[in-house]
């Protein structure tokens, strides 16, 4: 028989105490909610009872289930408190010296076999432990926020946590409607090692000028799925709390200078600039604590004219038979341009033109599209196999084969043929724009339109300027875009665009830490999905992708930009060479064959 946890102590009543204090009250347990102080412990419960009254509102809690929880909950300063508690979880600021004498005296106060467990996301929970006498019945439970909504909580056993304290409290996650996944102590976990390399990087994106805040946000959000962008995230989770995370998972995580805070975090921190709770972070918000943001001297005014005139485009050229050619005809179509479709020869011309007309009636049968709208998309296309047909078009859109070589000779053909002041623009997601722009005696002209698969349906476009792409051409791949329906983010031509920059090296840890034992892709994609709300886990998505297209694009970012830290992971290459390249093959991470 497992332990009965009849009361649970909660220490540390801000947001993240309260909202553990409402979880448990929720499903039947008493809790003793404990502050320092009568004014900390009046917001910790103001905090809660605001809480509760959002889910009545909201239809998600009757009153009498209110007011029973509310029952269940005993407020109290001081740890004297918990002496009768079968569970002590702290929540006390991210300070390992604060949680240590929390734990040493948690450890005389409360009776023998009382477990003591750290809500932690980035200390090590062994330090914790060996602040009491009991470090056997010290545990890690790393709830996320919010607590009562998220349903993740990461279990975190030390080297000398006992065997049934780890299955009495993946019990308990389980009564409380919670997924558990048990791991080791290791510098932030399975979510956090993974969740805050990827926020780092983003923030040095700004510190660069390499793209705005919006448009990093909108690039995460619309080309993976995104709840949140990151800069977004930060300012939500706290400036100060995620320089502390990252300065912890440097310091413990073998000191890798992804997880090093970018200096323009410690700024903003020592300036107070802390996110949401300060009312500013890397947004303005209309008050502290408030999640509305307002326009700032850094929002871009969306009746802005842009600085120089696009150009006039109404003929489009896409060269390429595959997917997203498919995909990049119909969008075009569809938004009234008209199109030549040139690909290798009349046979591919004759499957591309069956895939568009299979595509556009799928739309039609789901209402998306009207009969009329898909004859007059259709009668907007030219089809051809021969690339002297686009002399007479304004834009030429490549989808060709991703390698630098045959791009390279497609551009300097396209030199030759197209008029001037046609923009020629490429839908690489990895390889240089500017060595397709050198190629052609026209760089200013040339700029990559990075579309995102399937394209009809994906709403974001990066627009890639090299060195030499001018204003003009710029502001014309911009302007498209937008009559597209499209969202333009606009960057600079460096490995993976932001996109990729931020998506690849995630996968690539998260691989790494399959690699080394340290948890399964099942546990890693429950936590990236449940603890961040992530549309699919690292592994579902690498296998999705293709996991030689993943080993591609990490060896061109290791390539660029010769960080450590964005070596590819050895399984990942292992995995390619045996040919498990995920769903199209059969196999990757998972094996589908019998699916």
């Amino acid at each position: 028989m497992g332990r009965d946890f009849a009361t649970v102590g909660v220490v540390g009543l801000g947001t993240m105490g309260a909202g553990i204090v409402e979880v448990f009250a929720r499903n039947g347990i008493d809790v003793l909610a404990v502050e320092i102080g009568e004014a900390a412990l009046h917001r910790g419960e103001e905090t809660l009872r605001g809480s509760v009254e959002r889910a009545v509102r909201k239809g998600k809690l009757s009153e009498d289930e209110r007011d029973a929880l509310l029952r269940r909950v005993t407020f109290a300063v001081g740890l004297d408190a918990l002496r009768s508690a079968d569970l002590v979880i702290e929540a006390v600021p991210e300070q390992l010296g604060l949680k240590q004498r929390l734990f040493a005296e948690l450890d005389r106060v409360c009776k023998p076999e009382t477990i003591l467990a750290t809500n932690t996301s980035s200390l090590s929970v062994t330090e914790i432990s060996v602040a009491t006498g009991r470090p056997n019945q010290v545990i890690g439970l790393h709830f996320f926020n919010p607590a009562p909504i998220m349903r993740l909580v990461e279990v975190v056993r030390t080297v000398v946590t006992a065997d049934d304290v780890v299955a009495d409290i993946e019990a308990l996650c389980a009564r409380l409607g919670k997924v558990d996944v048990t791991i080791g102590d290791r510098a932030g976990f399975i979510a956090n090692a993974l969740l805050f390399g990827y926020l780092n990087q983003a923030v040095s994106m700004v510190e660069s000028k390499y793209a705005s805040r919006e448009d990093i946000d909108a690039a995460m959000k619309l080309g993976c799925g995104l709840p949140m962008g990151p800069l977004a995230l930060m300012d939500l989770i706290g400036l100060d709390t995620a320089y502390e995370v990252l300065d912890t998972m440097y310091r413990r995580g073998g000191r890798d200078r992804r997880h090093a805070p970018v200096p323009l975090i410690k700024q903003m921190v020592t300036a107070g600039l802390l996110g949401r709770k300060s009312g500013r972070g890397f947004y303005t918000y209309e008050k502290p604590g408030s999640p509305v943001v307002v326009p700032d001297e850094a929002t871009p005014r969306a009746d802005a004219e842009p600085a120089t005139a696009p150009r006039t485009v109404a003929k489009v050229g896409v060269v390429g038979s595959g997917t997203m050619a498919t995909g990049i005809i119909e969008v075009f179509a569809k938004a009234g341009f008209e199109v030549v479709s040139v690909t290798r020869g009349a046979e591919q011309s004759g499957r591309t033109c069956e895939a568009l007309k299979t595509s556009l009636n799928k739309g039609v049968v789901r209402g998306k599209l009207a009969e009329a709208d898909r004859d007059a998309a259709l009668g907007r296309v030219t089809w051809s196999a021969t690339i002297e047909h686009l002399s007479d078009v304004d834009l030429v859109v490549e989808a060709v084969v991703e390698e630098l070589s045959v791009k390279k000779a497609l551009f300097a053909s396209l030199d030759e043929i197209c008029k001037p002041g046609v923009v020629l623009a490429t839908t690489t997601s990895s390889l240089p724009v500017i060595e397709l722009a050198v190629a052609t005696e026209r760089p200013a002209d040339v700029v990559g339109l990075h579309f995102f698969n399937p394209a009809p349906v994906m709403g974001l476009v990066e627009v890639v300027r090299t060195i030499r792409t001018s204003d003009a051409t710029v502001a014309t791949a911009t302007a498209v875009c937008k009559t597209l329906a499209k969202h333009p983010v606009v960057c600079a031509d460096r490995s993976g665009f932001v996109v990729n920059a931020l998506l690849f090296p995630y996968l690539n840890d998260a691989v790494k830490m399959v690699e080394a034992s340290y948890s399964t892709a099942d546990d890693i994609d429950y936590a990236m999905k449940l603890g961040c709300g992530y549309p699919m886990g690292p592994f579902e998505l690498l296998d999705v992708v293709g996991l030689d297209v993943a080993l591609a694009i990490q060896r061109e970012l290791y390539l660029e930009l010769r960080e450590p830290g964005f070596a590819p992971a050895p399984l990942l290459e292992h995995l390619v060479t045996a040919g498990y390249l995920g769903r199209k093959a059969g196999r990757g991470f998972r094996d589908y064959s019998k699916r």
